[in-house]
Protein backbone atom coordinates (compact mmCIF):
# COMPACT_ATOMS: atom_id res chain seq x y z
CA UNK A 1 0.00 0.00 0.00
CA UNK A 2 1.51 3.24 -1.21
CA UNK A 3 1.38 6.08 1.78
CA UNK A 4 2.13 10.05 1.37
CA UNK A 5 5.08 9.83 1.47
CA UNK A 6 6.02 7.38 -1.52
CA UNK A 7 2.42 7.74 -3.18
CA UNK A 8 2.30 10.19 -6.75
CA UNK A 9 1.14 13.69 -6.54
CA UNK A 10 -0.35 15.98 -8.58
CA UNK A 11 3.27 18.05 -8.84
CA UNK A 12 4.62 14.84 -9.96
CA UNK A 13 2.34 15.32 -12.92
CA UNK A 14 3.40 18.59 -13.81
CA UNK A 15 0.87 20.65 -12.26
CA UNK A 16 1.98 23.45 -9.88
CA UNK A 17 -1.35 24.51 -7.83
CA UNK A 18 0.83 26.91 -5.81
CA UNK A 19 2.24 28.41 -8.86
CA UNK A 20 -0.95 28.96 -10.04
CA UNK A 21 -2.29 30.62 -6.82
CA UNK A 22 0.73 32.91 -6.79
CA UNK A 23 -0.18 34.00 -10.47
CA UNK A 24 -3.66 35.07 -9.09
CA UNK A 25 -2.25 36.80 -6.55
CA UNK A 26 -0.07 39.20 -9.12
CA UNK A 27 -2.32 39.86 -11.35
CA UNK A 28 -5.06 41.00 -9.23
CA UNK A 29 -4.61 44.37 -8.84
CA UNK A 30 -4.73 44.89 -12.24
CA UNK A 31 -7.37 42.88 -13.04
CA UNK A 32 -9.32 45.21 -10.65
CA UNK A 33 -7.90 48.41 -12.92
CA UNK A 34 -10.03 47.20 -15.42
CA UNK A 35 -13.47 47.34 -13.45
CA UNK A 36 -16.71 49.21 -14.64
CA UNK A 37 -19.07 50.17 -11.52
CA UNK A 38 -21.57 47.41 -12.64
CA UNK A 39 -19.02 44.88 -11.44
CA UNK A 40 -19.90 43.01 -8.51
CA UNK A 41 -17.83 40.97 -6.10
CA UNK A 42 -18.56 37.05 -6.33
CA UNK A 43 -17.90 36.22 -2.56
CA UNK A 44 -18.48 32.34 -4.02
CA UNK A 45 -15.23 32.70 -5.80
CA UNK A 46 -16.17 30.89 -8.55
CA UNK A 47 -17.80 33.64 -10.89
CA UNK A 48 -17.98 36.90 -12.42
CA UNK A 49 -20.61 39.21 -11.62
CA UNK A 50 -22.43 42.30 -13.43
CA UNK A 51 -24.65 44.25 -12.35
CA UNK A 52 -27.53 44.39 -15.47
CA UNK A 53 -29.83 46.86 -14.07
CA UNK A 54 -27.46 49.07 -16.09
CA UNK A 55 -29.67 47.55 -19.01
CA UNK A 56 -32.77 49.43 -17.74
CA UNK A 57 -31.41 52.77 -20.22
CA UNK A 58 -32.06 50.98 -23.18
CA UNK A 59 -35.26 50.28 -24.63
CA UNK A 60 -34.65 46.58 -25.98
CA UNK A 61 -31.26 46.06 -25.26
CA UNK A 62 -29.72 42.98 -27.25
CA UNK A 63 -26.55 41.34 -26.06
CA UNK A 64 -23.76 41.05 -28.59
CA UNK A 65 -21.05 38.14 -27.58
CA UNK A 66 -17.88 37.32 -29.47
CA UNK A 67 -14.86 34.88 -28.58
CA UNK A 68 -11.39 34.24 -30.59
CA UNK A 69 -8.05 33.73 -29.74
CA UNK A 70 -4.69 35.12 -30.75
CA UNK A 71 -3.17 32.35 -32.70
CA UNK A 72 0.52 31.51 -33.61
CA UNK A 73 1.45 35.43 -32.78
CA UNK A 74 2.10 33.96 -29.16
CA UNK A 75 4.73 32.05 -31.03
CA UNK A 76 6.36 34.78 -31.91
CA UNK A 77 5.97 36.41 -27.99
CA UNK A 78 7.12 33.59 -26.47
CA UNK A 79 10.42 33.50 -28.69
CA UNK A 80 11.10 36.80 -27.77
CA UNK A 81 10.10 36.37 -24.07
CA UNK A 82 7.49 39.54 -24.19
CA UNK A 83 4.13 38.63 -22.97
CA UNK A 84 2.29 41.99 -22.09
CA UNK A 85 1.35 42.43 -25.43
CA UNK A 86 -0.80 39.70 -26.17
CA UNK A 87 -3.52 40.53 -23.76
CA UNK A 88 -4.27 43.42 -25.73
CA UNK A 89 -4.38 41.38 -29.18
CA UNK A 90 -6.87 39.34 -27.23
CA UNK A 91 -9.09 42.11 -26.26
CA UNK A 92 -8.98 43.59 -30.26
CA UNK A 93 -9.85 40.66 -31.62
CA UNK A 94 -12.73 39.68 -29.42
CA UNK A 95 -14.04 43.10 -28.21
CA UNK A 96 -13.48 45.43 -31.62
CA UNK A 97 -16.21 41.89 -33.32
CA UNK A 98 -18.74 43.28 -31.00
CA UNK A 99 -19.04 47.09 -31.79
CA UNK A 100 -19.11 46.28 -35.35
CA UNK A 101 -22.51 45.55 -34.69
CA UNK A 102 -22.54 48.87 -32.17
CA UNK A 103 -22.77 47.23 -29.42
CA UNK A 104 -21.12 48.86 -26.22
CA UNK A 105 -18.47 46.48 -24.50
CA UNK A 106 -19.57 45.31 -21.04
CA UNK A 107 -17.21 42.24 -19.93
CA UNK A 108 -14.85 40.19 -21.22
CA UNK A 109 -13.33 36.59 -19.64
CA UNK A 110 -10.32 34.87 -20.29
CA UNK A 111 -8.61 31.39 -20.84
CA UNK A 112 -4.79 30.62 -20.60
CA UNK A 113 -3.88 27.02 -21.34
CA UNK A 114 -0.09 26.26 -20.22
CA UNK A 115 2.50 23.76 -20.52
CA UNK A 116 3.83 25.20 -17.33
CA UNK A 117 2.34 27.91 -15.05
CA UNK A 118 5.32 30.75 -14.21
CA UNK A 119 3.43 33.00 -12.79
CA UNK A 120 5.49 36.03 -14.14
CA UNK A 121 4.56 35.28 -17.22
CA UNK A 122 0.82 34.80 -16.35
CA UNK A 123 0.83 37.67 -14.35
CA UNK A 124 1.90 39.45 -17.52
CA UNK A 125 -0.39 38.30 -19.79
CA UNK A 126 -3.39 39.13 -17.92
CA UNK A 127 -2.25 42.11 -17.01
CA UNK A 128 -1.93 42.50 -20.73
CA UNK A 129 -5.58 41.38 -21.04
CA UNK A 130 -6.52 43.68 -18.20
CA UNK A 131 -5.09 46.65 -19.87
CA UNK A 132 -6.77 46.30 -22.84
CA UNK A 133 -9.93 46.11 -20.77
CA UNK A 134 -9.93 49.30 -19.87
CA UNK A 135 -9.02 50.24 -23.63
CA UNK A 136 -11.75 49.03 -24.69
CA UNK A 137 -14.19 50.69 -21.71
CA UNK A 138 -15.11 47.20 -20.96
CA UNK A 139 -14.55 44.92 -17.29
CA UNK A 140 -12.05 41.88 -17.10
CA UNK A 141 -14.76 39.95 -14.74
CA UNK A 142 -12.65 36.73 -14.81
CA UNK A 143 -10.85 33.82 -16.39
CA UNK A 144 -9.19 30.54 -15.58
CA UNK A 145 -5.43 29.44 -16.29
CA UNK A 146 -4.91 25.62 -17.22
CA UNK A 147 -1.81 23.64 -16.86
CA UNK A 148 -1.68 21.28 -19.00
CA UNK A 149 1.80 19.00 -18.68
CA UNK A 150 2.92 16.54 -21.36
CA UNK A 151 0.25 18.31 -23.59
CA UNK A 152 2.53 21.86 -23.96
CA UNK A 153 5.90 22.40 -23.98
CA UNK A 154 6.58 24.08 -20.15
CA UNK A 155 7.06 27.08 -22.42
CA UNK A 156 4.12 27.21 -24.46
CA UNK A 157 1.22 28.50 -24.28
CA UNK A 158 -2.07 30.13 -26.07
CA UNK A 159 -4.80 32.52 -24.77
CA UNK A 160 -8.72 32.90 -25.74
CA UNK A 161 -11.65 34.67 -24.78
CA UNK A 162 -14.97 35.87 -25.02
CA UNK A 163 -16.83 39.03 -24.72
CA UNK A 164 -20.27 40.17 -23.92
CA UNK A 165 -21.96 43.80 -25.17
CA UNK A 166 -25.25 45.61 -25.18
CA UNK A 167 -26.54 47.32 -28.20
CA UNK A 168 -30.32 48.85 -28.35
CA UNK A 169 -32.51 46.59 -30.80
CA UNK A 170 -33.42 49.94 -33.07
CA UNK A 171 -29.71 50.70 -33.23
CA UNK A 172 -27.88 47.33 -34.55
CA UNK A 173 -25.78 48.46 -37.38
CA UNK A 174 -25.10 46.55 -40.41
CA UNK A 175 -25.86 45.86 -44.29
CA UNK A 176 -29.54 46.97 -43.70
CA UNK A 177 -28.22 50.50 -42.85
CA UNK A 178 -26.09 50.72 -45.97
CA UNK A 179 -26.80 52.49 -49.05
CA UNK A 180 -25.93 52.99 -52.46
CA UNK A 181 -23.47 56.61 -51.88
CA UNK A 182 -22.22 55.94 -48.01
CA UNK A 183 -18.73 56.71 -48.24
CA UNK A 184 -16.00 53.75 -46.53
CA UNK A 185 -13.92 55.46 -44.11
CA UNK A 186 -10.31 53.13 -43.90
CA UNK A 187 -8.88 53.66 -39.78
CA UNK A 188 -5.69 52.60 -39.58
CA UNK A 189 -4.40 49.79 -38.32
CA UNK A 190 -1.20 49.72 -35.92
CA UNK A 191 0.94 46.81 -38.06
CA UNK A 192 -0.15 43.38 -38.42
CA UNK A 193 -2.52 42.67 -35.58
CA UNK A 194 -3.23 39.05 -35.11
CA UNK A 195 -4.04 37.82 -38.34
CA UNK A 196 -1.56 35.50 -40.61
CA UNK A 197 1.00 34.91 -38.54
CA UNK A 198 1.26 31.57 -39.72
CA UNK A 199 2.45 32.74 -42.91
CA UNK A 200 4.44 35.46 -41.37
CA UNK A 201 6.44 32.83 -39.44
CA UNK A 202 6.46 30.42 -42.92
CA UNK A 203 8.45 33.84 -44.27
CA UNK A 204 10.60 33.90 -41.33
CA UNK A 205 11.75 30.15 -41.03
CA UNK A 206 12.25 30.21 -45.10
CA UNK A 207 13.82 33.22 -45.63
CA UNK A 208 15.71 33.03 -42.99
CA UNK A 209 15.00 36.35 -41.41
CA UNK A 210 15.68 37.10 -38.16
CA UNK A 211 13.54 38.23 -34.88
CA UNK A 212 16.78 40.39 -33.92
CA UNK A 213 17.68 42.19 -37.39
CA UNK A 214 16.61 46.11 -37.47
CA UNK A 215 15.29 46.51 -41.66
CA UNK A 216 16.22 50.06 -42.30
CA UNK A 217 12.10 50.53 -43.35
CA UNK A 218 11.26 49.25 -40.01
CA UNK A 219 13.43 51.75 -37.72
CA UNK A 220 13.32 49.14 -35.01
CA UNK A 221 13.62 45.02 -34.83
CA UNK A 222 11.77 43.00 -36.93
CA UNK A 223 10.56 41.24 -33.62
CA UNK A 224 9.21 44.26 -31.99
CA UNK A 225 7.00 45.39 -35.12
CA UNK A 226 5.91 41.91 -35.11
CA UNK A 227 4.53 42.04 -31.52
CA UNK A 228 2.87 45.33 -32.05
CA UNK A 229 -0.51 44.86 -30.07
CA UNK A 230 -3.45 44.95 -31.84
CA UNK A 231 -5.23 48.63 -32.22
CA UNK A 232 -8.17 48.53 -30.10
CA UNK A 233 -11.30 50.76 -31.68
CA UNK A 234 -14.08 49.62 -29.57
CA UNK A 235 -14.32 53.72 -27.13
CA UNK A 236 -13.07 55.14 -30.88
CA UNK A 237 -15.79 53.27 -33.50
CA UNK A 238 -18.31 54.30 -30.59
CA UNK A 239 -17.19 57.86 -30.65
CA UNK A 240 -18.33 57.83 -34.40
CA UNK A 241 -21.53 56.33 -33.76
CA UNK A 242 -22.13 59.56 -31.62
CA UNK A 243 -20.73 62.44 -34.15
CA UNK A 244 -21.87 60.70 -37.28
CA UNK A 245 -24.54 58.61 -39.22
CA UNK A 246 -22.50 55.54 -39.03
CA UNK A 247 -24.23 52.55 -40.97
CA UNK A 248 -21.94 49.79 -40.88
CA UNK A 249 -18.65 48.91 -39.55
CA UNK A 250 -16.17 45.69 -40.75
CA UNK A 251 -13.44 44.67 -38.32
CA UNK A 252 -10.81 43.77 -40.99
CA UNK A 253 -9.49 40.25 -39.84
CA UNK A 254 -8.77 37.16 -41.27
CA UNK A 255 -9.61 36.97 -45.26
CA UNK A 256 -8.11 41.00 -45.40
CA UNK A 257 -10.13 43.69 -46.35
CA UNK A 258 -12.59 42.93 -49.00
CA UNK A 259 -13.91 39.49 -47.82
CA UNK A 260 -14.70 41.32 -44.26
CA UNK A 261 -16.26 44.51 -45.59
CA UNK A 262 -18.26 42.23 -48.11
CA UNK A 263 -19.87 41.25 -44.69
CA UNK A 264 -21.79 44.19 -44.24
CA UNK A 265 -22.80 44.59 -47.48
CA UNK A 266 -26.30 44.19 -48.37
CA UNK A 267 -26.54 42.20 -51.83
CA UNK A 268 -27.70 45.36 -53.73
CA UNK A 269 -24.17 47.26 -53.05
CA UNK A 270 -20.83 47.20 -53.96
CA UNK A 271 -17.91 49.00 -52.06
CA UNK A 272 -15.58 50.21 -54.54
CA UNK A 273 -12.31 50.88 -52.86
CA UNK A 274 -9.41 52.62 -54.17
CA UNK A 275 -5.62 51.38 -53.38
CA UNK A 276 -4.16 55.00 -54.04
CA UNK A 277 -5.75 56.08 -50.89
CA UNK A 278 -3.84 54.73 -48.26
CA UNK A 279 0.89 53.31 -48.21
CA UNK A 280 0.24 50.14 -46.00
CA UNK A 281 3.06 50.32 -43.54
CA UNK A 282 6.31 49.06 -44.71
CA UNK A 283 6.06 46.10 -42.67
CA UNK A 284 3.79 44.35 -45.46
CA UNK A 285 6.43 45.10 -48.12
CA UNK A 286 9.13 43.43 -46.40
CA UNK A 287 7.25 40.41 -45.92
CA UNK A 288 6.04 40.61 -49.49
CA UNK A 289 9.10 40.70 -50.93
CA UNK A 290 10.77 38.27 -48.41
CA UNK A 291 8.44 35.86 -48.84
CA UNK A 292 7.63 35.82 -52.61
CA UNK A 293 4.13 36.93 -52.08
CA UNK A 294 1.81 38.36 -54.35
CA UNK A 295 -0.24 40.80 -53.92
CA UNK A 296 -3.54 38.87 -54.36
CA UNK A 297 -2.44 36.66 -51.32
CA UNK A 298 -1.49 39.53 -49.22
CA UNK A 299 -4.46 41.25 -49.59
CA UNK A 300 -6.66 38.25 -48.38
CA UNK A 301 -4.19 37.05 -45.40
CA UNK A 302 -3.19 41.14 -44.08
CA UNK A 303 -5.26 43.55 -43.01
CA UNK A 304 -2.46 46.24 -45.25
CA UNK A 305 -2.79 48.88 -42.82
CA UNK A 306 -6.88 49.24 -42.05
CA UNK A 307 -7.68 47.07 -39.31
CA UNK A 308 -11.46 48.48 -39.22
CA UNK A 309 -13.91 50.19 -42.14
CA UNK A 310 -17.01 52.10 -41.80
CA UNK A 311 -19.31 53.06 -43.77
CA UNK A 312 -21.23 56.65 -43.03
CA UNK A 313 -23.90 58.64 -44.64
CA UNK A 314 -21.78 60.83 -47.02
CA UNK A 315 -23.19 64.19 -45.48
CA UNK A 316 -21.23 62.97 -42.51
CA UNK A 317 -17.80 61.86 -43.67
CA UNK A 318 -15.84 65.22 -42.50
CA UNK A 319 -17.50 64.58 -38.98
CA UNK A 320 -16.45 61.33 -38.65
CA UNK A 321 -13.02 61.90 -39.92
CA UNK A 322 -12.77 64.81 -37.50
CA UNK A 323 -13.57 62.70 -34.52
CA UNK A 324 -11.07 59.98 -35.24
CA UNK A 325 -8.42 62.80 -35.77
CA UNK A 326 -9.75 64.32 -32.81
CA UNK A 327 -9.16 60.83 -31.04
CA UNK A 328 -5.70 60.56 -32.89
CA UNK A 329 -6.73 57.51 -34.82
CA UNK A 330 -5.73 58.05 -38.77
CA UNK A 331 -8.72 57.67 -41.18
CA UNK A 332 -9.30 58.70 -44.69
CA UNK A 333 -11.97 58.40 -47.32
CA UNK A 334 -10.81 54.53 -48.55
CA UNK A 335 -14.08 54.42 -51.62
CA UNK A 336 -17.84 54.47 -51.49
CA UNK A 337 -20.89 52.23 -51.92
CA UNK A 338 -22.10 51.39 -55.38
CA UNK A 339 -24.97 49.69 -57.09
CA UNK A 340 -23.61 45.96 -57.31
CA UNK A 341 -24.03 42.67 -55.96
CA UNK A 342 -22.91 42.75 -51.81
CA UNK A 343 -19.04 42.59 -52.56
CA UNK A 344 -16.20 44.97 -51.92
CA UNK A 345 -13.43 45.66 -54.67
CA UNK A 346 -9.99 46.93 -54.63
CA UNK A 347 -9.28 48.96 -57.44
Amino acid sequence: MTDESTGTSYAAAGVDIAAGERAVELMKSRVAASHRPEVVEDVSGFAGLFDVSALKRFERPLLATSTDGVGTKVDLARRLGVYDTIGHDLVGMVIDDLVVCGAEPLFMTDYIACGKVVPERIAAIVGGIAEGCALAGCALVGGETAEHPGLLGPDEFDVAGAGTGAVEASKVLGPHRVRHGDVVLGLASSGIHSNGYSLVRHILRESGLALETTPPELGRTLGEELLTPTRIYAKDCLALIGAADVHAFAHITGGGLAANLARSLPAGCDAVLRRSSWEPPPIFGLLAAHGRVPQAEMDKTFNMGVGMAAVVAAPDADAALRTAAERGLPAWVLGEIVEGTGQARLV
